[in-house]
């Protein structure tokens, strides 16, 4: 059975991308990813990624279209992403190093997670087509 850990690429109404930067595990601290985390047994994917934003971000989320399938993680794990907005609270780093609002153009600007990377590239092709 895969083990499923859930994203939020969350953006706002200019179109910005928010990206958090990993605090821990020190192999991947400092790299950049989207906010979001493992789903826990009983719990569908959607709860599990309004459950992470809250306790990551202090934030509401609203889960829209999922970008792509299944991305796959090391040790078996697949990463789900979806679009997302906002709906109460200002994001804080609460379990990151930081976060950052990235516009389309500024997103090669940090040092994305290689695993986040390609998800990335969907999310800017998607938000482009709007």
């Amino acid at each position: 059975m895969r083990r499923v850990v859930v994203g939020a690429a969350i953006v706002d109404g200019s179109g910005r991308l928010l990206a958090a930067q990993r605090a821990e595990p020190p192999a991947l601290a400092g790299g950049w990813e989207f906010p979001g985390g493992k789903v826990d047994p009983g719990e569908d994917d959607h709860t599990a990624l309004v459950r992470e934003c809250q306790e990551e971000l202090g934030v509401l989320i609203e889960v829209g279209e999922r970008v792509g399938g299944d991305w796959p993680l090391s040790e078996g794990y697949v990463l789900r992403v979806w679009l997302a907005t906002i709906t109460r609270g200002e994001p804080e780093a609460k379990e990151h190093l930081g976060l950052r609002w990235l516009s389309l153009d500024e997103l090669d600007a940090v040092a994305w997670l290689p695993a986040d990377l390609p998800i990335v590239h969907a999310v800017r092709d998607r938000l482009l087509q709007d």
